[in-house]
């Protein structure tokens, strides 16, 4: 009975979601938004005589915070599992902010040159440092604090924040859209949307002061205290998780290049489509409201269900989606078209995704998940999701195909419906409490 209570236990408090979450978000925030308005920030900082050359250096900008993600992966998320999840969250929120002031304070090229674009780039690999330094302390602190029966539900709030974050971004800068001419979106409306998200950087840096640490109460500790002392040694912990590790990182590169070009469907609108403004950032909001509602329900029916399940079934029906929907995008080019096509893919996509990470982190030993989360997750992001942007927009330019990015997306996805059928079940729901400290010891 005692197990039982345990297991289900009581909700982690507001304060303490909101201070783990909060770093997740303003990093989603200020990637997204610089992702959105991409156009604006290539004319501003990468003035060129071709309208495409600017709109790639932008891209390829914005790709260049993706190469640092590793570096603090390693650095950041090393220090969650040697010093404790609370300093390295700290550190990480800390650096972020930096980065999304800096850049949004840049002047752009026409005022200081050449140094205008150098900036632009410190900024974006240092956000890409603190934002790869992230994701292990933070999801690794969900795992470990929430009840092992509503792991997958405190964990999905990962997803939510970044969904949430892009969602208000979204408004923000479709808002600004239906009121400012591109001069202005240039010159001062995107700074004025990385500002508004970086207002909150105090609070959240008091807000994490506040937390309690996990480290060395980590998962088996609120099981069974007695199996503690079972871990392997340092060198061995990763060995017998080889192959989850690579899973997760198929999974997860599918993940991200979804992600990402779902993003780009602003700058893909406004490009290709040749839609106005309004209507082409109308999709961030379509894409957050649905990505928001279905990361919370992937969290919950994977904590019923299972991993597999909420990973596989929605999974096969976005792989079945994706070309019939750009096709249904490019034949139409209306608003409508384009919203109700991405709502039923962020929708599946959102229900897909989310289990994975919670899937590879409570089933790494807790001495190590921090980094391996982190490490996973930021070479996925690293390398696939810092290049899907231009290389899609390139070989939007090449050949002129509009389907690019539907064929793109569906081919990874294939790769990670591959990855998901080979994945073992982790869900103690499913496996049950004994069979998960069982599992872990092997």
């Amino acid at each position: 009975m005692g197990r039982e209570k345990e297991a289900t236990g009581d909700a982690l408090p507001l304060r303490h979601v909101a201070a783990v979450v909060v770093g997740n978000a303003l990093g989603f925030y200020d990637f997204v938004t610089y992702s959105f308005f991409a156009v604006y920030i290539g004319r501003a900082f990468f003035p060129a005589k071709s309208a495409g050359v600017s709109l790639l250096l932008s891209l390829v900008t914005f790709g260049l915070g993706f190469l640092t993600r590793p570096l603090g992966a390693v650095v950041i998320g090393g220090l969650g599992d040697r010093v404790g999840r609370k300093p390295a969250m700290l550190l990480s929120f800390a650096l972020m902010g930096v980065g999304i002031v800096g850049l949004a304070l840049t002047p752009p090229y026409a005022a200081i040159g050449i140094a205008a674009p150098i900036l632009v780039v410190t900024f974006r690999l240092l956000q890409g440092l603190a934002l790869g330094g992230e994701v292990g302390p933070t999801t690794a602190y969900m795992v470990e604090a929430a009840p092992p029966l509503r792991r997958g539900l405190y964990a999905s709030m990962q997803a939510v924040s970044q969904d949430f974050a892009a969602l208000v971004a979204g408004i923000i800068a479709t808002s600004l859209a239906s009121v400012l001419g591109a001069g202005a979106l240039q010159d001062w409306g995107w700074r004025v949307t990385m500002l508004l998200g970086a207002a909150i950087i105090p609070f959240g840096l008091a807000l994490r002061r506040s937390l309690p640490e996990t480290l060395h109460a980590a998962h088996d500790a609120a099981l069974a205290p007695d199996t503690a002392a079972l871990d392997p040694p340092p060198r061995a912990r990763l060995e017998p998780y080889l192959l989850l590790i690579v899973l997760g990182l198929l999974i997860l590169t599918a993940g991200t290049i979804g992600n990402y070009i779902s993003n780009f469907m602003t700058t893909y609108a406004l490009t290709t489509l040749r839609m106005q403004a309004t209507a082409a950032f109308g999709v961030l909001i379509v894409n957050g409201v649905f990505s928001v509602a279905f990361d919370y329900a992937s969290g919950v029916l994977s904590d019923r269900f299972g991993r597999k399940p909420v990973m596989i079934v929605p999974g096969i029906v976005l792989f079945l989606s994706i070309v019939p929907a750009f096709l249904i995008i490019t034949s139409s080019r209306s608003a409508f078209a384009l919203y109700a096509a991405m709502a039923w893919l962020s929708t599946m996509a959102a229900l897909s995704s989310g289990p994975v990470l919670v899937a590879l982190t409570e089933t790494l030993p807790p001495s190590v998940r921090s980094g391996a989360v982190a490490t996973v997750y930021a070479v996925a992001i690293s390398v696939f999701g810092g290049s899907a942007q231009p290389l899609v927009e390139w070989l939007l330019q090449r050949t002129r195909d509009p389907l690019i990015p539907a064929y793109y997306w569906s081919a990874a996805l294939l790769v990670a419906l591959v990855a998901m059928a080979l994945m073992k079940e982790s869900a103690p729901a499913k496996v049950g409490v004994t069979g998960e400290i069982r599992n872990r010891l092997r």
